[in-house]
């Protein structure tokens, strides 16, 4: 008896295993999220990092409350030749349109970061593409371009935000190393956190307002690049064409 119960344990894994296997083995498309199993359920997962074996790595920025520093931002980048990613919210576009513009005229990407900053899981599926494309129109209205990918507030997020966020042709974006910029971090503690996280495909979260970035960004854009890593948008970092999604939430190509 107590075989058969170890062997009906085994049999159950193994299945499990080839469940999941054949999951992650069904073709995505390049902007649909995979599904992937957690716990035994099935949940979809945005892209945390992307796979790659090339030293590339994207830096990116939420915007939702001031911009004093965005300016400084932009002009540390240029100096260091390096393009980011901006996650906009929607009245943070309302108030400082003129910033927006200058973020795009400058090669910069932009995505959204919802229109109110809400946690977006609490919200119905019709309220959150509310969110969406109010946030995306008001984008377009200043840069004339689609957006085209998604970082939800506070990281939080669900199947249907996901679902939605997929119907207006956004990829939902999250992040593999946080600075914690945002908790007044120094400029070495902040740098500490990157450097000790980052690796191949990392997309690195800090905020356009924070404390101490205008101290930390130089030194984190120098010491990136003597480590040999292209720093991009991660519009450019992400894989075209047909991923999958791993329970990590690592992108990686379909050979």
């Amino acid at each position: 008896m107590h075989f058969f119960c170890v062997k009906f344990k085994t049999i159950r894994a193994i299945l499990f295993i080839l469940m999941v296997s054949i999951l992650l083995s069904v073709n995505m498309g390049g902007n649909v999220a995979a599904s992937v199993y957690f716990n035994n359920s099935l949940r979809k997962v945005p892209v945390y990092y992307v796979g790659t074996e090339q030293k590339q790595v994207a830096i990116s920025f939420d915007a939702a409350w001031g911009a004093d520093k965005t300016e400084k931002i932009i002009e540390i980048c240029n100096e260091f030749n390096v393009k980011a990613t901006f996650f906009l919210v929607g009245f943070w576009v309302q108030k400082y349109p003129e910033m927006v513009k200058k973020i795009h005229d400058n090669g910069f990407e932009i995505g959204t970061h919802s229109n109110t900053h809400p946690d977006m899981t609490k919200l119905s599926s019709e309220n959150q593409k509310f969110e969406l494309e109010t946030s995306m129109n008001l984008i377009k209205s200043i840069t004339g371009e689609d957006v085209k990918i998604f970082r939800p507030p506070f990281g939080a997020y669900n199947d249907s935000l996901i679902s939605v966020a997929e119907s207006l042709g956004l990829t939902t974006i999250q992040w593999d190393v946080d600075s914690l910029d945002w908790k007044g971090l120094s400029a070495m503690e902040i740098n500490n956190r990157v450097l000790n996280g980052v690796r191949n495909g990392s997309i690195i979260l800090c905020h356009n307002n924070s404390d101490h970035i205008l101290d930390a960004l130089p030194i984190m854009l120098d010491r990136l690049i003597k480590r040999g890593y292209k720093i991009t948008p991660i519009g450019e970092l992400l894989i075209k064409g047909e991923y999958i999604i791993d329970n990590n939430g690592k992108q990686i190509g379909k050979v």
